[in-house]
């Protein structure tokens, strides 16, 4: 598996045991989430919108929020970043065919 693929399962896995995260543990997931997606981003080309809402400025904020998150909030935006980080990885797959 790659690196990419091995961070989803990672992201995966910690929403699934959202409870037992601590906010140290989630604001470093999401963190982590905000800087591979931008890398992939840019890789492919796509820019974020910073007028529209944006998964990666959501992402910040419930990061910063970590402390006061509910366990379905930080499942949500695991959730959320894994989902984002495997689109953008087909895309990069899928020029990297081309």
């Amino acid at each position: 598996m790659s690196l990419t693929t091995d961070f989803i399962a990672e992201l995966i896995r910690a929403a699934n045991e959202a409870d037992k995260l601590t906010p140290f543990e989630v604001k470093r997931l999401l963190n982590r989430s905000v800087a591979t997606i931008r890398d992939m981003r840019e890789q492919t080309g796509i820019r974020g919108n910073h007028r529209a809402k944006d998964v990666v400025i959501d992402l910040q904020v419930a990061a910063a929020r970590a402390e006061s998150l509910s366990s379905a909030e930080i499942r949500d935006a695991l959730l959320d970043a894994a989902d984002i980080i495997r689109t953008l990885k087909i895309l990069l797959d899928g020029v990297e065919e081309a």
